[in-house]
């Protein structure tokens, strides 16, 4: 599937130069680098300069092949990013069901500018683990708005009471949508036919209670192990679709490891024996780390809210410290909406705060995120034969990390071969179909 930015808009091949390249792999950066991209989007060179493709004329050459070329002026090139736990269908600090707006229509506008804003911070690809229509992924795969190519929950599954059971004593539901309740196996199975008839891409389960939720702790169990594998054993049965619990307390994320899910979503509790139990299984771990360093607001926050993120950030910290020690597969995902929307790359700093190198906190958020949303194959590196998806920073992240959670250091995004983003200088890109050389 191609996601183009402007449907009716001829495609090019791509060129992009004078780069160094930190291809995703995990391998050494390359200076003076070259990567090559043919019309359909598709890499087919990445490496040395001295061994690349000899460039095309520009600007009114003869080759009759359409070429955008981009001058990196020595910056760094890296593969677009994934965010695998986003929620882009609420505002930075907004409760379900408080949206900011009320108007449905006015909630579709925001979202779109949120897919946006994202797409800009260097993510090409997310995943949205409830409170987001399908209609979103396939408004972004054939055009009609822009943002990152989409896999979404589109509702959580969660028992009465549990984490995404939000209605008010007064029988308010504040979930606009996002929750979907089952408090048996058999209940179990059915709201996943639910969720899939809608279009889900996964399931997404609650094996614990959690921080924001009204009725319960991140150490209560959410869904019982039982019901978590007939959820497992569901999703398998139509399409092998993959499963993320939301699991926060120790004896709800062995629950959800022993039901076979694919992710543990946060894992801010994880002993020794889950960590392992996670290897053991090939678990990918997704700590969302922003909700610790960028998500505790006193002021914007319910108190019961604020003081259970107080009590556990400490914990967190240690916890999945140890799992980074420990060498868990770990993939990136921000839990925007509790954190901010558009900071996203902000969470490789505190990858690499809590012990990661900078290179294994751009792998996880590369090659490790692909491999966990099934498109390794394709993306998430940049080598030949995948997609040419990739951002180009300010600064190196190899010795600061820190460059890349600004926004305005992402200079250049491209999206399965087309150039999304630009705010290179006016001499930097050019196409041998014809002048394209920006104004300054």
């Amino acid at each position: 599937m191609k996601y183009p930015l402007n449907p009716e808009a001829p495609r090019t091949a791509l060129r992009v130069e004078n780069a160094t390249l930190v291809d995703g792999t995990g391998a050494a950066p390359v200076a003076d680098a070259v990567v090559i991209a043919d019309a359909e989007g598709t890499i087919t060179y990445a490496g040395p300069a001295a061994t690349a493709p000899p460039a095309p004329p520009v600007a009114g050459g003869t080759s009759g092949a359409a070429v955008t070329v981009v001058d990196a002026g020595g910056r760094t090139v890296l593969p677009g990013f994934f965010d695998c736990h986003v929620h882009f269908g609420f505002a930075h600090g907004c409760h379900p069901g408080r949206r900011g707006e009320l108007d449905p229509v006015l909630v579709t506008l925001d979202t779109a500018a949120r897919l946006r804003q994202t797409l800009d911070a260097g993510i090409t690809t997310a995943r949205d683990l409830g409170g987001l229509s399908a209609g979103f992924r396939t408004a972004v795969e054939t055009g009609r708005i822009t943002g990152p190519r989409l896999h979404t929950a589109v509702r959580v599954i969660s028992h009465t009471g549990g984490h995404a059971d939000v209605r008010l004593p007064d029988g308010t539901d504040l979930s606009a949508g996002m929750s979907e309740l089952a408090d048996t196996v058999d209940e179990s199975r059915l709201a996943v036919r639910r969720v899939l008839r809608e279009g889900a891409d996964l399931v997404k389960v609650c094996a614990t209670g959690g921080m924001g939720s009204p009725y319960d702790q991140p150490e209560d169990e959410g869904l019982l192990e039982e019901e978590i594998r007939a959820v497992v054993d569901e999703a398998r049965r139509h399409g092998g679709k993959p499963v993320a619990a939301h699991a926060q307390g120790n004896a709800g994320i062995l629950n959800a490891i022993r039901g076979g899910v694919t992710s543990i979503e946060h894992g801010y509790g994880m002993d020794d024996r889950a960590i392992e139990m996670a290897g053991e299984r090939d678990i990918f771990v997704v700590p969302t780390l922003s909700t610790v360093y960028a998500g505790i607001n006193k002021a914007t926050m319910a108190p019961y809210h604020y003081e259970k993120k107080v009590r556990w950030s400490g914990l967190t910290k240690e916890n999945i410290a140890r799992a980074i020690e420990r060498g868990s597969r770990i993939a990136l995902g921000t839990d925007a909406a509790v954190g901010p929307h558009g900071q996203n790359l902000m969470e490789l700093s505190y990858l690499v705060d809590l012990g990661m190198s900078p290179m294994d906190a751009i792998v996880a958020g590369t090659r490790t995120s692909a491999e966990l949303l099934g498109l390794a194959d394709r993306l998430g590196a940049l080598t030949a034969g995948r997609t040419a998806d990739l951002v180009i920073t300010e600064g190196d992240p190899l010795a600061d990390i820190g460059v890349l959670g600004d926004p305005a250091n992402i200079v250049c995004v491209v999206q399965d071969g087309r150039v999304a983003k630009d705010t290179l200088p006016a001499v930097a890109v050019a196409s041998s179909a014809g002048p394209a050389r920006r104004e300054p």
